[in-house]
C-alpha cells in the first residue's frame, strides 16, 4: 500500500509584483504548498495572499518564528536579500533567494556559510536555465551538435528602464544596473551550460548623461546613475574556453545576439536568457542559414519560481537541487570581479566555483503527487 506524501510547506517573504509570477508557477506543483506569506507592508501581504489563496499573511518576524515552513522564498528587494536570507537560515529553514544572492561578495559568502552551519539548503535565482531553450542547448552541446567548443559571447544591450518605468531610480543603484539586473541571467545560463568562470577582465563606466524619466508623475525629471551603465569584458572559463560579455543601458539599438556558443562544427544562438521560451537556432559550418532546433519537451507553465519548485522536489528525494546557492554565489563573484577588474585595470581571478548542473530529465516535471511507501 502506498500513502500520498503531504505537500512540503513553503513560506514567502516579500509580496511585491514578482511574488505573483512565482505563485502562478508554484501552485502547479502538488509537492509544495505556500502556507504563509509576509511583507514589511502587512496589507500588501494580506492582499496578495488573499488573491492566491495563501492561508496566512503575517509580519516577517512571525513567519521566521513559525516552525511550519521548511523552505522560505525571499523575494525582497536586492539590498535586503542578504539580511533577510540570513534571518531565514538562522531560523533553521532552507532558503531560496531571488536574484542576486546578495549585492556584495562577503554577504553572499556569509549566506553559504550560514546554510552550511545550520545544515540546511540554499538556492537562488535566476532559474531560467531550466527553461526549454536552455535545456535544449545543453543537450545539443552534450551531443556534439556544434563539435568542439571554441568560444562564447553574451550580450545584453538596450536603452535604460528610465524610458518606461515611472520610478526607475532603484535600477541605477549599487546591486542593480545592466550587469546585476540583466547580465545575471546571461551569466547564469553560461555557467549552467559551460561550467564556471576562472578569470575576468573588464572596462565599466557610468554614462555622464543624466537619466531622464519618461513616464509617470516624475516624467521629465532627471537623476544620476550610481552604478555602471555599460560593462564590457572578457571571460576565461575554467575549461579554458574564452568568452566575451557586454551589458549596457546606453545603447539605442543593436543587432547583437543574446548568447552565442561557438564550436568547430557550428554555432548555437540562444533566445533571451531572462525568459523561459523562444527558439534555439543552429547554423552549421558551411551553411548559409539558421535552423530552429526542435525543443525538448518542457513544462508549459514554466516561469519564475521553477528553481524553487525543483529545489523542493530535490529536498523530498534527497538529491542535489539545480538552482544552488553555490551557483548563485559564483555568478555574484563574477559580477563583482568584473567591476574590480575595471577599477583596478587588471585581470581578476575568481576565488569561487560551482558545479555544472545535470540537465533536467525529459518530461520533467511529473505533476502527479509523489508517494511514500
Amino acid at each position: 500500500m502506498t500513502v500520498a506524501r503531504a505537500a512540503t510547506p513553503v513560506g514567502i517573504i516579500g509580496m511585491g509584483n514578482v511574488s505573483g509570477v512565482y505563485l502562478k508557477t508554484l501552485r502547479a506543483f502538488p509537492t509544495l504548498e505556500v502556507v504563509v506569506c509576509a511583507d514589511i507592508d502587512l496589507e500588501r501581504a494580506r492582499a496578495q495572499g488573499s488573491r492566491f489563496g495563501i492561508p496566512r499573511a503575517v509580519p516577517v518576524a512571525e513567519l521566521l518564528a513559525d516552525p511550519s515552513p521548511e523552505l522560505v522564498i525571499n523575494l525582497t528587494v536586492p539590498a535586503a536579500h542578504a539580511e533577510v536570507g540570513a534571518a531565514v537560515l538562522q531560523a533553521g529553514k532552507a532558503l531560496y533567494n531571488e536574484k542576486p544572492l546578495a549585492i556584495e561578495r562577503a554577504a553572499g559568502r556569509a549566506l553559504l556559510d550560514a546554510a552550511a552551519g545550520a545544515g540546511v539548503r540554499i538556492g537562488g535565482a535566476p532559474d531560467t536555465f531550466l527553461g526549454a531553450p536552455q535545456q535544449t542547448a545543453r543537450r545539443a552541446i552534450d551531443s556534439g551538435a556544434i563539435g568542439e567548443l571554441t568560444g562564447v559571447a553574451i550580450f545584453s544591450t538596450r536603452e535604460g528602464p528610465e524610458r518606461w518605468h515611472p520610478n526607475p531610480q532603484f535600477f541605477f543603484e549599487p546591486g542593480a544596473g545592466p550587469l546585476f539586473d540583466l547580465g545575471v541571467y546571461h551569466l547564469t545560463t553560461l555557467v549552467s551550460l559551460l561550467g564556471p568562470v576562472a578569470a575576468v577582465s573588464a572596462s565599466a563606466r557610468i554614462a555622464p548623461t543624466p537619466r531622464v524619466i519618461g513616464s509617470g508623475p516624475q516624467a521629465g525629471t532627471s537623476f544620476a546613475a550610481r552604478t555602471p551603465t555599460h560593462v564590457s569584458g572578457s571571460l576565461e572559463l575554467a575549461s579554458g574556453l574564452p568568452g566575451t560579455i557586454m551589458t549596457s543601458w546606453d545603447v539605442a539599438g543593436s543587432e547583437l545576439p543574446w548568447i552565442e556558443i561557438y564550436g568547430s562544427k557550428g554555432t548555437l544562438s540562444l533566445p533571451d536568457p531572462a525568459e523561459f521560451n523562444g527558439d534555439l537556432r543552429l547554423r552549421g559550418s558551411g551553411e548559409k542559414h539558421w535552423s530552429v532546433v526542435p525543443a525538448v519537451p518542457a513544462f508549459a507553465e514554466a516561469g519564475r519560481g521553477l528553481g524553487a519548485a525543483e529545489m523542493v522536489e530535490a529536498m523530498r528525494a534527497g538529491r542535489p537541487h539545480r538552482a544552488t546557492g553555490e551557483r548563485a554565489f559564483h555568478v555574484l563573484d563574477i559580477m563583482c570581479a568584473l567591476y574590480e577588474s575595471s577599477e583596478q585595470k587588471r585581470q581578476v581571478e575568481l576565488q569561487s566555483t560551482c558545479e555544472r548542473p545535470e540537465p533536467l530529465p525529459l518530461g520533467w516535471p511529473d505533476l502527479g503527487q509523489d508517494v511514500a511507501a
